[in-house]
């Protein structure tokens, strides 16, 4: 059976490392009244029930898809200039991926269930990258 569901792929500006996303969103969290990270972006995803049916957002860190967090929810957001935009809601468990290099990109991606790397297991805590170019070369020729 396919999968009904999309996930988005992201770019994690500013961090170094998983742990510091964790570090990240447990500040921004606290001051949020749900309790949970919200990323917010300009554009409202255009298969929003594809997303929520299931669909997580991968975080790109240096280069290199290294985690996933569920999507839970989209809010809107007004801004203070007026415009709306998107409030990504995400479930606070990050969730380590096996590492998958990205080029850089501007916004978003959808990201196919297909295309997405799996998870680690929850005993391993990090995944060594292969070097970027080796990783997008292989990637190219459909190795992961």
């Amino acid at each position: 059976m396919a999968c009904s569901h999309i996930n988005l792929l992201k770019l994690c500006v500013g961090t170094e490392t998983v742990e510091d996303l964790a570090r990240w969103q447990a500040g921004r969290a606290a001051t949020n009244p749900h309790g949970l990270p919200r990323h917010v972006t300009r554009m409202w995803p255009k298969r929003a029930d594809e997303l929520l049916d299931g669909g997580s957002l991968y975080w790109v860190i240096k280069g290199v898809i290294q985690a996933r967090q569920r999507v839970i929810r989209l809010d809107e957001v007004i801004g203070e200039d007026g415009i709306r935009r998107c409030g990504i809601v995400l479930g606070a468990e990050i969730v380590r991926t096996e590492a998958a290099a990205r080029r850089p990109f501007q916004g978003w991606r959808y990201l196919k269930p297909q295309d997405a790397p799996r998870d680690l297991p929850k005993t391993r805590t990090r995944e060594e990258a292969l070097p970027p170019a080796l990783a997008t070369a292989l990637a190219e020729i459909g190795v992961r």
